[in-house]
């Protein structure tokens, strides 16, 4: 089991936007069965957490069911932002509290932080993270939301294109 924060950025450095857009990714070629490609990984992955921006552009731009099948928490303290029908759990507090049960829901499988980069902080901070993986998109946003909003130290332990995209596997620094 591992606690990871897989996601993609741009060069830069953004997840997102300063509109909060993901226009600029979704317009790119990645194999989803490619080096580290998303079918491989979310089958390795047991539960999910994210945060509520993140959350709101799934709701939002992925209507319908709950896209995920693993159980999934949104960090958050607003009442009401999960759509009906979402078998969704938030959580409001020290994340180091809501690790234990992020662990046990993903079983003998891996957590993954899909979101965003104030979340990924969060547990890079509470030195939760076991891996990163991010794919690096060629472009540039000049302004949005960082990929990793703290100091941290990694070690890179391999890299692949896929794609329009660099990918790269790191591990916490000992």
């Amino acid at each position: 089991m591992a606690c990871i924060y897989y996601t993609a950025s741009s060069l830069d450095g953004f997840i997102v936007d300063e509109n909060d857009s993901l226009a600029w990714l979704l317009t790119r070629d990645i194999d989803v069965d490619g080096p580290f490609g998303y079918e491989a990984f979310a089958k390795s992955v047991g539960a999910l957490v994210m945060g509520s921006s993140t959350y709101e552009w799934v709701r939002d731009n992925q209507p319908g069911d709950w896209m995920y099948e693993q159980p999934s928490w949104v960090l958050t303290s607003r009442p009401g932002i999960i759509a009906d029908g979402h078998p969704v759990h938030t959580f409001s507090g020290q994340i180091t509290d809501l690790y234990p049960a992020l662990v046990e829901a993903a079983a003998d499988r891996d957590v993954w932080l899909l979101g965003g980069g104030h979340v990924a902080a969060q547990f890079v901070a509470a030195g939760l993270v076991d891996e990163i993986i991010v794919s690096y998109a060629p472009c540039s946003l000049g302004a949005g939301a960082r990929v990793l909003p703290t100091r941290s130290e990694w070690k890179l332990l391999e890299s692949a294109v896929n794609g329009d995209f660099v990918c790269a596997r790191w591990a916490k620094a000992a």
